[in-house]
Parts: C-alpha cells; structure tokens; sequence
C-alpha cells in the first residue's frame, strides 16, 4: 500500500499519524524457519542484509505477512547511504558491511497471521495484532503511532534530526489496498540559497538541462551539492546567455565536483562546463544526505541581494539527534 503526498499534515477527521521512515520498504513473510524479506520491485533483501534473518526469526510468528521499513540507524541518525552500499554483488562485501552496519527493521502493519489474511480489517485492529504478535528487539521494532495531529507535528519537526522523511497519516479504519494510494505522505521541505557553479546542457544545445549548485566549507572550499532543473524551454535558454559571460571560472575545482560518468548516467549526459560562482539562487529541497540533495532541487528564485560566499553549509545546521530506541514503541507501550 502506497501515499499520497500532500504538503500539511491532515487534521480534519479521523487519522492515525506514524513518522516516516527513511529506508528500503519491505514485505516480510516467515514461514516456519524461512524469512523473505521482498523489496517494492520484488528483490529479495534477505540477500543483502542476512544479519536481519535470526532477529526476524526470534520477533514473528511462525507464519505471518508484515510490512515495514529496512533502515540502518547510527548515531548521527538513519544512513541511507549504507543502505544503498548492501545491493552489491559481492556476498563477502555484504557480510562486511553487515557486521559494521547492521540494519534494522521498523514494522508498521500485520498483513497475514497463521491462516488469516487481515488486509481486509481495518488498521485498528491489524495495529492492535502487531502490538500482540510481534517480540520487539534491538533490531525489530514497531514504529509509533498517534491519533493526536498536534503531536504528528512535533514528530514532524524534532524527529527529522533521526533522519526521519516526515508524516504518514492513515486512515483508522481503512483496509490494506496494495498498489493503491490511500495513505496520506507529508515530506520535510526545506530551503538554502546556492551558488551556481557550472551547468549541463540541454540534449538539444539550445539551453540549460540543469544547474549545479554549490555550497562552501568553513575552510572557504565551494562543494557540489547538487543540481536544479526546474525550468521552461523559454528560461534554460535565456539562463544559458545568462551564463556565457562567466564561462570557465573556478567553481568546484577545491571541493566536491559534479559526478563523472556511471552506470545510471551516459557520457554525454555527464559532461558539465564551469561558471565563476557569482550567481546566487535559493532552492527547496526535501533531503540532504551526505551533503548532497537526494533528489533534484526546485528553482525558486534568484538572489541578486546574497553574496556567494554567504551560501555556506551552515545554512542547514542539523536538527536534535535522536537514536532509533528512543523513537521505536515497544510491546505495552
């Protein structure tokens, strides 16, 4: 079952409010001495992260559906980074990085147990059967739930800082629809004022495909951060004549540049060219990670009254810390 994103938290009618991890989602099924842990597009995490099997083992019932959110929790809070490095091909890399960052699963809902399907009960009640059937550990536990919005808002605010998305806000009584978005999503938007370092190309040449962005260090070094694309046919011309004058200025070349080619990425679609960092434009954004934007960034606006240097990574002073324990619910909580 899916959500819909929506930019508040739902307060008008009956909802169930649930933070929102930051992870790989999965289906996992235990059938007797068997755990399947099934990602959205069908990959089999069991592979990637066999630390999980023996705790799964010890926290479900023998037979029984749950979904939730693989995650690997550190102190500085989730790592979607580590995540990312377990699908890899080689088992003995796996079993490496499995001993040095362990993953944990966050369960949200009970699916099947024994012979019973329970997609067809409302949430209430398969939340009431994951309490009772589930042995919370260090390493499985049940994420918290709330039918107050006024605490779904703080959750929103003082948890980001565990490296949680946001909000997801369910309908109470509703029934579990695969595929269908029924579920409500509300994502932590931010904004930072940049520094344009370089630009990539259109396909066709005739305007900008997108801006790099950057960032500067304490030590006064500009860092890729990431890219914006956001525009009309009409702006990425205009903003490519726009640029032509501070074409080959020293932009990344003292910290962090633009990525070079990868297997998601053609040679051609990687190749970027260099401005001077005089231009200034503030941007939204809904994740930093590692200090990159996850995902592309919205063009808001440009700020000719910012100086570049004023573009600093102190912009985005980190949120309070928590560790995934002090979130997680436990049975009778």
């Amino acid at each position: 079952m899916l959500a819909r994103a929506a930019p508040d938290i739902p307060k008008d009618g009956a909802w169930l409010y649930e933070p929102k991890w930051d992870g790989f989602r999965a289906i996992v099924f235990r059938e007797g001495p068997n755990v399947h842990i099934a990602s959205r597009n069908a990959l089999a995490l069991e592979r990637y992260f066999p630390e999980l099997i023996e705790p799964l083992k010890a926290a479900l019932p023998e037979r029984s559906i749950v979904d939730g959110e693989v995650v690997i929790a550190t102190e500085h809070g989730l790592d979607f980074d580590a995540l990312q490095q377990r699908i890899h091909p080689a088992a003995s890399r796996v079993r490496m990085l499995a001993e040095k960052t362990p993953a944990s699963v966050v369960l949200f809902d009970l699916l099947g147990l024994d012979s019973d399907d329970l997609r067809e009960r409302p949430l209430t009640e398969r939340r009431t059967g994951l309490m009772r059937a589930i042995a919370s550990s260090p390493t499985v536990g049940v994420t918290p739930q709330t039918t107050d919005p006024n605490e779904a808002t703080t959750w929103f605010t003082r948890y980001e800082g565990a490296g949680l998305d946001g909000v997801v806000a369910k309908d109470p009584a509703g029934t579990y629809r695969p595929g269908e978005r029924r579920w409500v999503k509300v994502k932590h938007l931010r904004t930072v004022d940049c520094v344009v370092g370089g630009y990539r190309l259109a396909k066709d040449g005739k305007g900008i495909g997108s801006l790099l962005l950057g960032l500067y260090d304490a030590d006064g070094a500009l860092h890729h951060v990431g890219h914006t694309s956001s525009f009309d046919a009409a702006e990425r011309r205009a903003i490519l004549e726009q640029l032509q004058p501070l074409v080959g200025g020293d932009s990344f070349g003292h910290g962090r540049t633009p990525g070079g080619p990868s297997r998601w990425q053609r040679s051609a679609d990687s190749a970027w060219t260099s401005v001077r960092p005089e231009l200034v434009c503030e941007v939204s954004f809904d994740h930093l990670q590692s200090g990159r934007f996850r995902h592309a960034s919205r063009f808001l606006r440009w700020r000719p009254d910012k100086a570049p240097h004023s573009c600093d990574f102190d912009q985005l002073s980190p949120p309070e810390e928590f560790s995934l324990n002090d979130i997680l619910v436990t049975r009778g909580d």
